[in-house]
């Protein structure tokens, strides 16, 4: 395996930034919640400590022990550089002048080996209320602002650095270029992770945990479960069993063009229409929980029936990625439920498999990187993320073949229009959903009693927060006299204008 950097995370929301960041340099980095620290065998060259929403003065704050650490050179950011500094004798106070924001650098030692080619003035990106106000002799000043003197430093004795700011977002002029100090002049990293070492590594370690066992794995015709089974038949060819069900709730012709992409490609895929299964299970059911339990209980009934059918499964594949790992040992467990995810989360008890994950190791663009390097169709690499219940949580309220038809026709003009206009891959996600109100139109000389559908698109980096899509009038004016026009059914569509937070990407 490769050399790791390992972050220990003490309740940032910057932490899977950190990581992503270091990831760019093509260096491979683990997170841990800081208290489920990892053995630090010899794979591990550095640690990063990351910031919180706790000060060092807090009674329950996050402590670590420093012992364990096997002498490896230490960055704390924020937080973890106030601790470094607590535990060693400095004093941290509350800062008279609290710093939120760009703040530039009047001081920087640039023969240091972490500040070296950052430029004097250059902005940071500050967030703390607490400051390191004293050091003592162990330590070396390596960089100020006009209002923190000790805005960075080196603890020599022991080879550990503090940043007060944070080096891994973007408004750090600089922040990539003192993480790449870090990682290849201070711990020696030789920046060899990427794609092709990835899939090389991947793919033995699959063929060498399977061996000629079946494995089966449900296809979403999404970018994860679609890299995952490529990985995986690369490794075990026809051993691997694909499942991909038409819930009634794809994309309007998604089940015929999904399974052509995916024979395409060499897969084993079977298509099993269960339309009806999943409309008869939703009847009567209008809250968003409801509506997604039952999609999923069915998901499960209709995935188990045709595995049996395949026969002697020993083995369940999943698409989960990096991120979901991460949030399954957050430093608080899994946040808050804010929405039931669908996923065959009950399949490896009920019929006895073992779970292989090939991606949990992958953020959501280095798994788009992976799908490049297999060659996997740009249509399905850049498809925009789409629900597991698929369009049963864009329909509010009972859903209906009848809505589940006019919504398809609805999301397609609007979808190829996106692709048509050269907007798709210029916006994160775009959703049509159909509300269950209608109202007042007038169509030629008569009156009508219609539907109404939201466009919705949003901007993001990786769908934690989102801002609403700034698409051209002219656009939208297009799109709307179309769905108006060609689908009977909708006589009102509006724009969604609203961002994450406080509101969802989805409506449900």
């Amino acid at each position: 395996m490769e050399e790791k950097i390992l972050i220990l995370d003490f309740g940032s929301q910057y932490t899977q930034l950190i990581a992503r960041r270091i990831r760019e340099l093509n260096i491979y980095c683990e997170i841990f919640p800081f208290n489920k620290i990892p053995e630090i065998s010899s794979e591990y060259v550095g640690i990063i400590l990351s910031g919180s929403p706790f000060s060092v003065h807090d009674k329950d704050s996050p402590k670590i022990n420093f012992e364990s650490f096997n002498n490896l050179p230490v960055l704390g950011i924020c937080y973890g550089a106030q601790l470094i500094a607590k535990e060693n004798d400095c004093v941290v106070a509350k800062s008279e002048i609290r710093e939120y924001g760009r703040a530039k650098l009047s001081y920087v030692d640039s023969d240091s080996l972490l500040m070296n080619g950052v430029e004097l003035d250059s902005d940071v990106w500050m967030s703390h209320g607490d400051s390191i106000t004293e050091i003592n002799d162990s330590f070396q000043v390596l960089a100020s602002t006009k209002d923190v003197k000790i805005t960075s430093y080196h603890l020599t004795k022991k080879n550990y650095f503090g940043l007060q700011f944070h080096p891994e977002v973007t408004h750090s002029a600089f922040g990539r270029k003192i993480l790449d100090n870090f990682t290849v002049k201070i711990c020696g990293c030789s920046q060899s992770w990427n794609s092709e070492r990835f899939i090389e590594y991947t793919i033995q370690r699959i063929r060498d945990t399977v061996k000629d066992d079946k494995v089966v794995l449900g296809l979403s015709g999404g970018v994860d479960s679609s890299v995952a089974a490529m990985l995986i038949h690369k490794a075990i060819g026809k051993n691997l069993f694909c499942v991909f069900v038409d819930n009634g709730l794809l994309r309007k012709d998604e089940f015929s063009t999904v399974l052509s992409s995916y024979k395409n490609l060499g897969l084993n895929v079977i298509g099993v229409d269960a339309k009806i299964i999943f409309y008869e299970g939703l009847v009567g059911k209008i809250d968003p929980e409801d509506k997604r339990k039952s999609i999923g209980k069915n998901f499960i009934k209709v995935f188990e029936k045709e595995a049996k059918k395949i026969g002697d499964i020993k083995w369940l594949a999943q698409g989960t990625i990096y991120p979901d790992v991460i949030e399954s040992v957050s430093v608080n467990g899994p946040s808050a439920t804010i929405k039931s995810h669908h996923n065959v989360g009950g399949l490896p008890e009920k019929m006895n498999l073992k779970i292989i994950e090939p991606l949990n190791l992958l953020f959501k663009d280095e798994v788009r990187k992976v799908g490049h390097q297999l060659n996997i169709p740009k249509h399905i690499l850049k498809r925009h993320p789409f629900p597991g219940p698929g369009l049963g949580i864009r329909i509010l309220g009972e859903i209906t073949e009848e809505k589940v038809n006019l919504l398809q026709d609805a999301d397609d003009i609007y979808i190829s229009s996106l692709i048509k206009e050269n907007l798709y891959d210029k916006v994160w996600q775009a959703a049509t959903i159909l509300l269950p109100v209608k109202s007042v139109g007038v169509m030629g000389d008569e009156r009508t009693y219609e539907y109404t559908v939201v466009l919705r698109a949003v901007t993001s980096l990786d769908g934690m927060t989102a801002d609403w899509s700034r698409l051209p009038n002219e656009f939208l004016a297009e799109v709307s006299n179309n769905i108006i026009n060609k689908v009977k059914g909708i006589n009102r569509v509006v724009y969604d204008v609203s961002s994450k937070p406080p509101a969802t990407i989805e409506w449900e």
